[in-house]
Formats: C-alpha cells, structure tokens, sequence
C-alpha cells in the first residue's frame, strides 16, 4: 500500500501546486486567459460547480456539500477495495492517482466553493469549450486504469492473503 498512499499524496501535492502556482500565482483567477501555446495549450479560468464538464452544476451549498460528501464517499471505499485487494502496482497507482485528484477537488470545492479549472487544449481547428486541471487528468487516469489493471479475486486470511482458489 505504501505505492498507493505516495502516488495519492504525489497527486494531491501537484494538483494543489499548479492551481496555486496558475490561478494565483499567473493571477489567472483575474486576468481569466493566458495563451500559453496557442491554440494546443491555453489557460482558461474556469469554476467548476458541478461535475465534468459542468454537469449537475446547481451552485447550491446543498449540492457542493453533497459533491464533497460522494467524491469522501467513493475515496473511502477506493481505499477499502485496495487495503482488501492488495492489487498490483499497476492497480495501485491507479488507485493513488484517484484519490489523490479526488481530495484535490474536495479541496477546492471546500475553499472556493468549486472546483479551480484552468487547463484548455484545442487543436486542428477544433476549439474546445472546456477546463479541467490535473486532479481531473488523474481521476479519469485512476479510474481506467483501476478498471484494466485490478484483479476481481479477493484476498483470504484462511489462505495467508493468497486469492482463492475457484472450484473446477
């Protein structure tokens, strides 16, 4: 599990320093654009009171606290599936870089109200309308590669932490 608590904390650590460093630190929070390859990589302010991509966005308390409370929610029980499965370290890495974007968000939601986005890319004559950050790249990374690399047997204790056997 240590991987998994390291590549949590690695995750959480970069996603809350380029929000930082971006939004406060390029004072994006008020200049709102800076184009920084144009038009592959740009800085778009946006807040994100929702979801991706702005779904379910009420702007409500009850909802930023109900968003909070399932993204806790899904962290904890991520953590209870690895601490169960054990996994490989694809699996763990996986499971770190979901929860670390996880409580990166959580941050956000908790000190601003929504989520900090600010990563744009556009290309091939296509402008994208949307923001994410790095919490974001790492939850949709976390998630997939939880769903490729994590093995469906459980550990036992009867079994020393072995995976049981199936009955032929």
């Amino acid at each position: 599990m240590r991987r998994f608590w390291i590549t949590a904390a690695a995750t959480f650590g970069l996603d809350q320093l380029t929000k930082l460093a971006v939004v406060h630190g390029l004072d994006l929070i008020n200049r709102h654009e800076i184009d920084v390859l144009p038009p592959f990589v740009n800085f778009r302010m946006a807040w994100n009171y929702g979801i991706n991509f702005g779904l379910l966005a009420h702007g409500s308390d009850l909802a930023r606290w109900g968003l909070i409370a399932v993204a806790l929610a899904i962290s904890a029980w991520v953590v209870w599936w690895m601490r169960r499965e054990g996994g490989n370290w694809k699996a763990q890495l996986s499971g770190g870089l979901l929860i670390g974007g996880a409580l990166g968000n959580v941050v956000d939601r908790v000190l601003y109200g929504a989520v900090a986005d600010f990563l744009n890319m556009s290309c091939c004559g296509i402008e994208n309308p949307y923001a994410f950050n790095v919490a974001d790249i790492a939850i949709f990374a976390g998630a997939a590669g939880l769903v490729v690399f994590a093995k469906g047997e459980a550990k036992d204790a009867a079994t020393d932490g072995k995976p049981k056997r199936k009955a032929r």
